[in-house]
């Protein structure tokens, strides 16, 4: 039995399919911890994962109200060196890192992050020389790679090397390749997906969309789990554990049968300040009974066209099969959620990945696309109406998606990240250290052992 350490940052759509994927590793035998936010502790330990928090609810509402000043900002302008301060997030990757060093157990554990964001388990696999993997979750956070190097190593550096001071580590020469040198890297999305844009890099193993349900319905009650402590079995993601589900689960919603549009911004903030305007008067023009799923409520106008409804919620897995369309911002789960349900889609993509998302659909002709410079009722309401209309969808997309079976994906990237310890990757010879290097990496050990911190075995 292996232990995985697993770090991940950002609202749903970054955090659950690291969920799932500790479900299919428990499933397979393991123990799996997730470090994260706070609110996700609950879904965590349904799943049967131990979990360490990684902050405070109130710190992690905080940090998603400052994301939208970063949307669509050029690097340079982005203003990421300030966003960490303001918002603790040195001091983050440091008590990251001093987790995963206390659960380390050593010759059996893995540590796997979110690609390009959860660099604690990076430095962490430097310092305690464990295999170490990175799990993408879109294409671009492989295709942004050059741009994720350039804030590392310049807005970000001081920050950073203050962290790896505190580790004893050295400066990082090269971001670029310290980005790409992970021991396993995973794609969470299928081969024909990574086709229709900028393909996947030949070292990225592609798993498949991770569409396991992890609803509480589908995963059941479980006890909490403790980081240290053994996590209960998880559930098969595609077995009903409790109640079946409800025959409309628009239920008090809607008059019994109607088939709703579904509208969404995701559980983020990082949206830009007219989508949610822009959706409500198209949603507005079409007269078609819209369930509008915003967490934040805050993000929307007191008053609300006729037929639009809110939530601040959904169980989309069991919801987006009864949909007659979903309306979103583009991003990669509720996609792949809509493509699996065989649901007209109308993605409103501006930002981060989500334009490449679209784009990729758009070229299968599985999606329309209306981009921000076109947000324009008559345009949305036309786009809107004429998915609902759509009923050859379902056909289009089997045909070039193929069978999806829920778990497969997350399973098979369970199986990956467990041969990491069967068949491990051939030891990297130790960098070269210059003499200022050695000279601080002494101190610094000195020091940890001086706090009876962890001295991994081969520095001392």
């Amino acid at each position: 039995m292996a232990l995985f350490l697993m770090v991940t940052h950002g609202s749903d759509g970054d955090v659950l399919p690291f969920v799932g994927l500790g479900a299919a590793l428990v499933r397979a035998g393991h123990r799996a911890v997730l470090l994260t936010h706070a609110p996700y502790r609950s879904a965590a330990t349904r799943a049967g994962l131990g979990f360490a928090a990684i902050d405070g609810e109130a710190e992690f509402e905080s940090v998603l109200a400052d994301t939208p000043g970063l949307l669509g900002s050029a690097p340079h302008k982005a203003g990421w060196a300030g966003f960490y301060r303001r918002n603790s997030l040195f001091e983050q990757i440091a008590a990251e890192c001093r987790t995963l060093a206390e659960l380390h157990a050593p010759g059996g554990t893995v540590l796997v992050g979110r690609h390009t964001s959860a660099v604690s388990v990076r430095f962490a696999a430097e310092l305690l020389r464990a295999p170490v993997a990175w799990v993408a979750l879109a294409p671009t956070q492989l295709l942004a790679v050059p741009v994720a190097a350039y804030l590392y190593g310049a807005e970000l550096a001081a920050g950073l090397q203050e962290v790896r001071d505190g580790l004893g580590l050295p400066e990082v020469p090269d971001w670029r390749a310290w980005f790409t040198g992970a021991d396993v890297e995973l794609g969470l999305w299928p081969g024909w997906f990574d086709a229709a844009g900028p393909r996947a890099p030949a070292r990225v193993s592609l798993t498949g969309f991770p569409l396991a349900d992890t609803s509480a319905r589908a995963l059941g009650a479980r006890p909490t789990a403790s980081a240290d402590a053994p996590a209960a079995p998880a559930a098969d993601p595609s077995a009903d554990l409790l109640e079946a589900p409800p025959a409309d689960p628009f239920d008090g919603l809607f008059p019994v049968g109607t088939r709703p549009v579904l509208a969404t911004g995701g559980t983020g903030r990082m949206l830009a300040a007219d989508y949610y305007p822009a959706l409500l008067a198209a949603a507005g023009r079409t007269g078609l009974p819209t369930l509008l799923v915003v967490r934040h409520r805050d993000l929307l106008p007191d008053a609300l066209p006729e037929n639009v409804r809110w939530s601040p919620g959904l169980d989309f897995a069991r919801a987006v099969p009864h949909a007659a369309a979903v309306v979103h911002h583009g991003g990669i789960g509720t996609l792949a959620r809509a493509l699996a349900a065989g649901t007209p889609q109308v993605l409103m993509a501006d930002g981060v990945d989500r334009p490449d998302n679209a784009a990729r659909l758009s070229r299968l002709g599985l999606a329309r696309t209306v981009p921000a410079d076109r947000w324009r009722t008559p345009e949305l309401a036309a786009a809107i109406d004429a998915a609902a209309a759509d009923r050859d969808l379902p056909l289009r997309a089997a045909a070039v998606t193929g069978p999806q079976r829920p778990g497969e994906a997350l399973d098979a990237a369970a199986a990956r990240l467990a041969a990491l310890l069967t068949d491990p990757p051939r030891p990297r010879a130790p960098r070269d250290l210059s003499p200022a290097d050695r000279a601080r990496l002494r101190a610094r050990l000195r020091e940890r052992r001086a706090a009876g911190a962890p001295v991994p075995e081969e520095a001392r």
